[in-house]
């Protein structure tokens, strides 16, 4: 793995740091969502929902810095600044990644992690639900449950699976055959692209919402919420 210097990781560190001082918006709470490796939390997050022991020791690489954003003015503005200081991102939902996608880099890189970003609204009336990225599929299915004792959605079957993983997967599950996958069922999403802007279903258009739809959603960008279907 790529090995980066501690005092060029330091003046990296430093110009992300004013970067995001400077795209923040009121919303943004730097100083609480940004942690670096000599911070008290930094450990907790990297460590906290790696389902793959092998890919947290001493020789893999780790992130400059990890994110844990509150609002999505906050990811813009990380989005904007890795691009300015030419760092790649990892997305984590739940951390279910064996492969370490969302936690691994041979270049310079930082995590987002979406652990705060898990809300879902859901909408018995009209049969959806909004569900932020970094809810996991047991949240998604509970809250489903304490409105209704007939709907559901048809993802898969570990509750600790985030959602926004699964979805840009595809999202098998038990309920395949009669309804389709997850993604068969996301009636819309927003998406954070390269340069910050926000996009849903209409704005990004329909070739773009196919693709994050089983393509892989970080691939394109960060995606921060999906309607759902329920069923």
């Amino acid at each position: 793995m790529l090995s980066v210097s501690s005092s060029t990781s330091a003046t990296v560190n430093d110009h992300f740091l004013q970067c995001m001082s400077i795209h923040s918006t009121p919303h943004a709470k730097s100083a609480q969502i940004i942690h670096q490796p000599n911070s008290s939390l930094y450990s907790y997050f990297l460590q906290s929902s790696q389902q793959n022991p092998r890919w947290l020791n001493a020789s893999t690489s780790k992130p400059l810095l990890i994110l844990t954003p509150f609002h999505e003015s906050e990811i813009q503005a990380a989005i904007l600044c890795s691009k300015k200081q030419g760092l790649q991102i990892r997305t984590r939902s739940g951390g279910h990644d064996y492969e370490g996608l969302s936690y691994l880099s041979e270049a310079p890189f930082i995590i987002v992690d979406l652990i705060y970003l898990g809300t879902v609204s859901v909408d018995i009336e009209d049969e959806t639900a909004w569900v932020q990225a970094g809810a996991t599929l047991g949240e998604l299915y509970y809250s489903i449950s304490m409105k209704s004792h007939i709907h559901g959605f048809p993802a898969g079957i570990c509750p600790t699976v985030g959602v926004g993983g699964h979805f840009s997967g595809g999202g098998f599950g038990t309920l395949l055959r009669k309804y389709g996958l997850a993604a068969d069922n996301i009636l819309d999403a927003y998406l954070i692209d390269v340069n910050g802007r926000i996009l849903n279903r209409e704005s990004m258009g329909e070739s773009l919402f196919w693709a994050i739809r089983g393509g892989g959603g970080a691939s394109f960008g960060i995606i921060v919420v999906r309607l759902c279907r329920n069923l």
